[in-house]
């Protein structure tokens, strides 16, 4: 197994440097301009290079995933679509189409539906009937969005996704789903030849970034394999409440950042710089303290979701739990200048200006 990680970190790496030579030729770069801050024109091959590496892989081991051709074929449209993004710069609409059609496939062909809730409300078992297709099409399209929004700043994408994909990995290992846990794994093995040349470890001329290609792939991996995981008919792998927890710093951050467009009368979808990690900055943290916070409060949040499973906690006390963290979320979000000021005054510090 340790050669066999060892074989696709290599070839993930391979991938990376092989596509940025592509995207150089064909102008796949990030160009600096308004939010984008960054120095140079950087390929936007993080995403391609991780989907060519994952579907190599499934390819050359059937049976690692139920459905298999349709996962390879959802992930490749969707990396599609993001590259076509990065490079024309995508309406809105026809994204959410796209995403909406992949959704559908899903649900048609491979009969991955949002069917139950569990007992999250502490009255019983809420099974979903004739609006689960529904309630899919908009998991499927908020999960994508959710990764494709948090990726703001190096690292942070790959960090959450090995947060979420190495959690699921261990809750499928318990429960005995070891091809879907190892499968996770190798993900994740993925994730980390493109954090080293995110950060520029390998020197800033060899940098990359994921692109949309990447965040829309990961986002709907995600929930593919959560859906699967939670919706299976009579023994569901995990418990649907726990896929909060696992996913619960781009959920949050996604809901907060669009309500606060919605009262602003903006697009829900317009680009700024008031995501979590923007916040983080502006209060003096550096980019590397930022992605090591954010990382670190997803893992306490991914660890009490594996907690709540592992030992059984009621769906109930877990949904409330979250809706409790995620309505301190949103108050520290809206508040942050209070929030930060409230923790200095009570260590003695000085009060903080922050630009806006």
């Amino acid at each position: 197994m340790i050669l066999d990680l060892l074989f696709t970190f290599i070839i993930a790496f391979a991938m990376l440097f092989l596509m940025r030579k592509v995207a150089r030729n064909i102008g796949l770069v990030d160009i600096p301009s308004g939010r984008k801050a960054h120095t140079g024109n950087i390929p936007l091959v993080g995403g391609v290079a991780i989907c060519i590496t994952i579907v190599h892989y499934i390819y050359s081991h059937p049976g690692m995933i139920n459905h298999e051709n349709l996962f390879m074929l959802c992930i490749t449209a969707l990396t599609a679509i993001g590259v076509l993004d990065d490079k024309y710069d995508l309406s809105v609409k026809f994204r959410m189409a796209v995403q909406t059609g992949i959704s559908i496939f899903m649900i048609y062909f491979a009969d991955a539906q949002m069917q139950t809730l569990g007992n999250m409300f502490g009255f019983g078992e809420v099974n979903l009937l004739w609006v689960g297709p529904i309630i899919t099409v908009f998991a499927v399209i908020g999960c994508i969005n959710a990764f494709n929004m948090v990726d703001g700043i190096d690292g942070l994408l790959g960090g959450l996704s090995i947060v979420t994909f190495g959690s699921i990995a261990i809750l499928l290992f318990f429960t005995g789903e070891q091809k879907l846990s190892y499968l996770c794994v190798l993900l994740v093995v993925t994730m980390i030849p493109y954090i080293i040349m995110n950060l520029g470890l390998f020197g800033r001329a060899r940098k990359v970034f994921m692109g949309d290609a990447g965040s829309m792939m990961i986002g709907f991996t995600v929930i593919w394999l959560l859906i699967g995981a939670s919706q299976n008919p009579g023994s569901p792998m995990i418990r649907p409440v726990t896929a909060l927890w696992l996913i619960a710093v781009p959920l949050m951050d996604m809901v907060a950042i669009m309500v606060r467009r919605v009262k602003q009368k903006k697009s829900p979808f317009k680009p700024d710089r008031e995501h979590l990690h923007h916040i983080c900055q502006r209060i003096g943290c550096s980019p590397m303290q930022t992605l090591a916070l954010i990382c670190l409060i997803a893992s306490i949040f991914a660890g009490v979701g594996m907690i709540g499973e592992v030992y059984n906690i009621p769906e109930y006390y877990m949904f409330y739990s979250f809706l409790a963290v995620f309505s301190l979320y949103l108050y520290a979000l809206a508040n942050y200048c209070k929030v930060i000021n409230f923790i200095r005054y009570k260590l003695g510090l000085p009060k903080l200006t922050i630009e806006q």
